[in-house]
């Protein structure tokens, strides 16, 4: 028996985290840091190295076609993984809210180690024609699926071992881990170029960090099993035995529908902004300004770093001076920054301008997003909450976050001007603004009081 199955809440009823005990409770919030952390690293590993394998993917699974035709096919496919995001979001926060965070959790690193198998053993378009590719989009959509349910069960999770004074700080873990995965990625694909030959890459190294992914998912499995519960099953509040009958999506849909979209309006602009500097800048960096692949690599690998970094100071710093005004700050400064960034990369295609750049949009982006992600579990009442979130935030990904490296590729080819992504930067991030005006800030406040969620 480990130390975490002997702590209350494994059996019987389950406690909240700050109901427990000091000392308990905060060997509990700790406990569930790690195991949230290492989890949600591993999924975000499994999923982005794709987005950075791009080039050498399109050449093998797309070889019909022109460099072009590859790299817009690539990101297509990359893209196509956030279409099952909703879905995934849907039926595994439904099941979050039925059976509990952890089994949710657990249920999603199993699904990804799945997809992530799938890619490193597929057989490429000169083995087996055009079934390659489809096997490539059918492992794409499993990934999405899983994604889409491990962000919203897994957030929920941290919030609820919350207090309402460290919500920020707890949730800030999520996109922390996300980081710490996209650096983990960047690195091992980073130094796969460097040491290994072409030939050598596009015959085994691509392969290398999907059989890294599926092997270590097993540790996130374990290690997720033995987490305290957030969610009493077995209990039934008049509150939300209503819902309940109908399933989570129509109460979340008839209950909270302005709130569901007015989250999705007002993340489109982070989400955009964090795939285009994070996946698309390496294959931008690479094509259009003429960049080692390492070198744009190492830049993506920055963004991570400074993800996993700054994620728990923001936190704190959000726990104190409120979500929307640092949402609203951060990202006027992010617009005011997009334009010039893409102009002076043009003029000056160097590997300092491209760590600069990289380096204060991304700082950008955590200023915006930690917020932003804590407060989508804050506006939803507990019987609903993990399926709330997963559904505003898998649908705002998908529409925006997953297909904006697919719409830079075709806007920069459409219409021959490098700084394209800058303009549909610029627009979304000014649209997403708009939804800040009808949500609720939390910060401070109780969010599992009867009244703290009034129907729309």
């Amino acid at each position: 028996m480990t130390e975490l199955s002997g702590l209350p809440g494994l059996s019987g009823r389950v406690p909240t985290s700050h109901s427990l005990p000091g000392d308990r409770a905060r060997l509990s919030r700790r406990q569930t840091i790690v195991a949230t952390t290492i989890g949600n690293a591993l999924e975000f590993f499994d999923f982005t190295v794709y987005g950075f394998l791009a080039l050498v993917i399109g050449k093998l699974f797309f070889p019909t076609f022109n460099s072009y035709g590859q790299l817009l096919l690539t990101v297509a496919s990359f893209g196509v993984g956030f279409i099952m995001r909703p879905l995934g979001g849907i039926v595994i926060g439904s099941y979050a809210d039925r059976a509990g965070r952890k089994k949710a959790m657990t249920l999603t690193i199993f699904l990804m180690a799945l997809g992530c198998a799938m890619i490193a053993f597929a057989p490429t378009y000169a083995q087996i024609g055009v079934a390659a590719p489809i096997l490539i989009v059918l492992a794409r959509l499993i990934q999405g699926f899983s994604a889409g349910g491990e962000v919203g069960a897994s957030t929920t999770l941290l919030v609820e071992h919350a207090t309402p004074k460290n919500r920020g700080y707890m949730a800030s873990w999520q996109f922390a881990s996300q980081g710490l995965g996209i650096l983990l990625g960047a690195v091992v694909v980073g130094v796969l170029l460097t040491a290994l030959s072409p030939q050598a890459m596009e015959s085994w190294g691509w392969r290398v960090p999907f059989v890294l992914g599926m092997l270590i998912a097993p540790v996130g499995m374990y290690i997720r099993r033995h987490l305290e519960e957030s969610l009493d099953v077995h209990e039934a509040p008049a509150t939300a035995a209503a819902p309940r009958r109908h399933g989570s999506l129509s109460a979340v849909c008839r209950e909270h529908g302005k709130t569901v979209l007015a989250a999705i309006l007002s993340i489109i602009g982070g989400t955009a902004a964090a795939y285009v500097v994070t996946f698309y800048m390496p294959t931008y960096a690479i094509r259009e300004l003429g960049l080692p692949p390492p070198v744009a690599l190492f830049g993506a690998a920055l963004t991570g770093l400074l993800s996993f970094a700054l994620a728990p100071l923001v936190g704190v710093w959000s726990d104190r001076i409120g979500r929307k005004r640092l949402i609203v700050y951060s990202r006027v400064l992010l617009a005011l920054m997009i334009y010039p960034g893409f102009l002076w990369l043009n003029a000056s295609p160097t590997p300092a301008a491209l760590y600069t750049v990289v380096g204060l949009l991304s700082i950008t982006l955590v200023l915006q997003t930690v917020p932003g992600i804590t407060m989508l579990p804050e506006m939803f009442p507990k019987h609903v909450r993990a399926t709330g979130m997963s559904l505003v935030y898998s649908v705002g990904v998908a529409l925006f976050g997953g297909f904006s490296p697919f719409i830079s590729t075709w806007l920069l080819n459409a219409t021959g001007n490098k700084l394209a992504p800058a303009w549909y930067l610029l627009a979304v991030s000014l649209v997403s603004l708009l939804g800040l005006l009808w949500m609720r800030d939390y910060t401070g406040k109780d969010i599992d009081a009867a009244d703290a969620h009034p129907a729309a």
